[in-house]
């Protein structure tokens, strides 16, 4: 944006200083236009304004709509620079809007949303179902798009679930935090029997490498421990493999309030999915920092569980392109781009040419550039429509069969584990898991200590919370005093 707004001042200073201020209006036919760039200049200086931490954090919906304007950006930049400096850019051009173009074509679908656990502390975790050949890593998140709250606006979320552990479940943790989110808990908690949901994604890491680990130390501050439940849930998979070595995991989270101890009960799914956590060497350490006793059982809320009725528009989520989705994906890159080519060259030698060279008409040079985006996004459209259509049909029928699978019966969660335990272990996997935790009331965690004291060769060292808290993570980690502290950070800032 410096380059940019000192390029506009500059032209402006010398246009002001040769007396050719008319230069600021010109729409050249045989040259560049000032008038496109100026215009593309104030859409990047809006965009940018709009996504300090303070706008995108506070007014979410006022960065979301302002971002927008990107593509208005990309036009008038383009028509600005020509079509010399536009094919210096189109690599990123074109495999942006392939991205967003199927994404686009994924979107349209409403997936199938089975139920929702409501806990006491306000968040809710939203299960759906998915196509068993949707594979992705811990810590992936999910775009959702709630249509009764806001056509336009989507929001992403981490997923909680494990895709070897939950084959054709997905699930997302939503904290009650915004405008969005409030809506969303409200509508859910107002008994209805579908909620409409379309999703984007997911989207995430390649891989798992938190398991190469010898010893997992986990780090999290409020809603920052959601991505560790995912790495937790494919842990406990993993645990159950014949002779595979797992890393120990040691969880120390901080929660403001008791309530947020809730969180915790998304360690063990919510469908019938095996949960063997006793067989993880796993140790919870959870700090809360503004009550000095734990708040009495009775007097607390239950967690909920909410089913949805199923409805037959309604559809399983599952990669865009179905199974090989990256041969289909490079498919439809060549196949658009040899397109795009070919027709360029037509429409260039028997369209444009010929005006050039047999008539003293000029082709406006702005109507090149023109051409190239039309032709770009058509061949695209085409492409990518093709094949998603043609891939459509295979994940249609694995949709069906999923559907075809019996719901179970709406009935009320048993309730927050941790805050009714004395009430509530009788199953295996709860009782592990309250053994597993112990409560700090009044208390931050002592972090230098926790992982000085760390007894492994390897420690891997996660972080995902307040950016206090992983700058903090990350000075212990680099401090140079122990050398099997090998630091990551996860970041909510988008």
């Amino acid at each position: 944006m410096i380059l940019f707004a000192a390029h506009t001042v500059g032209f402006v200073i010398y246009w002001a200083m040769t007396n050719q201020m008319a230069e600021m209006l010109e729409w050249g036919k045989t040259w560049v236009s000032n008038v496109a760039g100026e215009i593309a200049a104030v859409l990047a200086l809006a965009m940018w304004v709009t996504s300090s931490y303070r706008i995108r954090r506070k007014m979410f919906e006022v960065f979301f709509y302002t971002h927008q304007l990107y593509i208005l950006y990309i036009v008038f930049y383009v028509l600005h620079v020509g079509a010399a400096y536009f094919c210096m850019v189109l690599p990123g051009i074109f495999l942006f809007v392939i991205d967003r173009y199927m994404r686009f074509l994924q979107s349209q679908r409403r997936a199938r949303l089975d139920s929702a656990r409501l806990l006491p502390c306000g968040s809710v975790e939203l299960t759906f179902s998915k196509s068993p050949g949707l594979y992705y890593n811990p810590t992936s998140i999910l775009f959702l798009n709630v249509p009764s709250i806001s056509k336009l606006q989507w929001h992403p979320f981490t997923i909680t679930s494990s895709c070897n552990m939950d084959q054709d479940k997905l699930s997302v943790a939503v904290k009650r935090l915004g405008n969005w989110s409030q809506n969303l808990c409200q509508e859910i908690s107002s008994s209805v029997d579908r909620l409409e949901v379309s999703v984007e994604g997911p989207y995430g890491p390649n891989s798992s490498h938190f398991l190469r680990h010898e010893l997992l130390v986990l780090v999290s501050g409020g809603s920052g421990i959601t991505p560790f439940i995912s790495i937790i849930r494919e842990i406990m998979f993993e645990s159950t493999k014949p002779n595979y070595q797992v890393p120990r995991v040691l969880l120390v989270c901080a929660f403001k309030n008791s309530a947020d101890l809730a969180m915790l009960d998304l360690l063990l799914p919510i469908n019938d999915t095996p949960a063997n956590i006793s067989q993880v060497q796993l140790q919870i350490e959870a700090y809360i920092t503004r009550e000095e006793e734990q708040p009495i059982a009775d007097n607390q809320k239950l967690l909920q569980t909410i089913w949805f009725k199923p409805n037959q528009l309604d559809s399983p989520i599952c990669a865009g392109l179905g199974q090989n989705n990256w041969l289909w994906l490079g498919a439809i890159i060549a196949s658009s781009f040899i397109m795009f080519l070919l027709i360029l060259g037509i429409v260039t030698r028997y369209y444009i040419y010929p005006i050039d060279h047999n008539t003293e008409e000029i082709y406006h040079f702005s109507y090149f550039v023109l051409w190239d985006m039309f032709l770009l996004c058509a061949c695209i459209f085409l492409a990518s429509s093709a094949v998603f259509l043609f891939r459509k049909k295979e994940n249609t029928i694995e949709g069906k069969q999923i559907q075809n699978l019996e719901v179970p019966t709406p009935t009320p969660s048993p309730g927050s584990c941790f805050r009714n335990a004395d009430r509530e272990l009788e199953s295996l996997p709860h009782r592990s898991l309250v053994q597993a935790t112990k409560v700090h009331f009044c208390a931050r965690p002592d972090l230098k200590r926790i992982l000085f004291d760390c007894k492994a060769s390897d420690v891997g060292v996660l972080a995902c919370g307040p950016r206090k808290m992983r700058h903090e993570v990350a000075k212990i980690c680099s401090s140079g005093m122990a050398d099997n502290l090998h630091f990551e950070s996860i970041s909510f800032n988008w």
